[in-house]
């Protein structure tokens, strides 16, 4: 699990140590990652509620406010597949049909290299829990924006309804706002690497009869997520405190750089 901008992984447990809860959050541990990686098979999600120590949360918080003036907003209208429409199919056919997201974003080369958020992504042993519970070998992103990404939904913004095109997320909240902001999921609804898209379950979820799963965060709580085949969404933010929330984005082969056009309209910028 090489570290492509770092030729020598971060060693010093010390370290990390005063950054995660190591005694409910043994990450070193074997059986420990057994039984986190059992849970994300049963339930395509791992809540960790309080792995990030308090004061570090305040620390990374208080950096985040900081920067919040440097965020690149967007809004925009995608379909829950985030693909391109498909003409065979009418506009508000699941396929097709339109939802809302919107946020702020500071990128990697912002959120800084001597921040707590860049030790705990860094840290061989971070990584290497990540890897086995997600059964999967990690990298960080080739680019310099993509790694970790501080995301700020003020009052209103949301994340609309969607699949994840990657076969996972690793994010950590930093900021709980006072309403709203709440993740929601309905698990195993399509079949991606079958083709199976599941248009009927989406109408269902669209038009609001099905009854989704919630994950009620506070901060410092860490989410492993498979939202491949699970869709899924934020609601809107109520009341005027910020939602911030930090994405620690991997990838699963070196070398990989997200492309130019996602950088554009995700980030503004290359």
């Amino acid at each position: 699990m090489s570290n492509l901008s770092e030729p020598t992984p971060i060693r010093d447990l010390d370290k990390l140590q005063g950054i995660v809860d190591w005694s409910v959050y043994p990450i070193d541990d074997p059986a420990f990652r057994a039984r986190c990686r059992q849970t994300l098979e049963q339930t395509g999600a791992l809540v960790l509620p309080g792995f990030m120590r308090p004061e570090v949360v305040e620390q990374v918080r208080q950096d985040g406010l900081a920067k919040q003036h440097l965020a690149h907003y967007t809004a925009k209208q995608h379909n829950v597949y985030l693909s391109e429409s498909d003409p065979a199919f009418a506009e508000d056919h699941p396929r097709n049909a339109k939802v809302t997201s919107s946020k702020g974003c500071i990128t990697d080369d912002i959120v800084g290299h001597d921040t707590p958020l860049r030790t705990l992504y860094d840290a061989e042993v971070f990584r290497e829990f990540l890897g086995e519970v997600l059964e999967e070998t990690l990298y960080e992103y080739a680019d310099p924006l993509s790694s970790i990404n501080l995301h700020y939904a003020s009052e209103g913004q949301e994340l609309g309804w969607h699949f994840d095109n990657s076969s996972f997320a690793t994010t950590l909240l930093i900021q709980k706002p006072a309403g709203g902001g709440v993740f929601e999921y309905v698990e195993n609804l399509r079949d991606a690497d079958r083709g199976d898209m599941n248009f009927e379950g989406v109408h269902r979820v669209l038009a609001g009869e099905v009854t989704p799963k919630k994950l009620n965060m506070d901060a410092g709580t860490l989410v492993l997520f498979r939202g491949r085949n699970a869709i899924h969404r934020v609601t809107p933010t109520e009341g005027d405190i910020t939602r911030m929330l930090v994405v620690l984005a991997y990838n699963n082969r070196p070398g990989v750089a997200l492309s130019e056009n996602a950088r554009l309209t995700f980030y503004g910028r290359l």
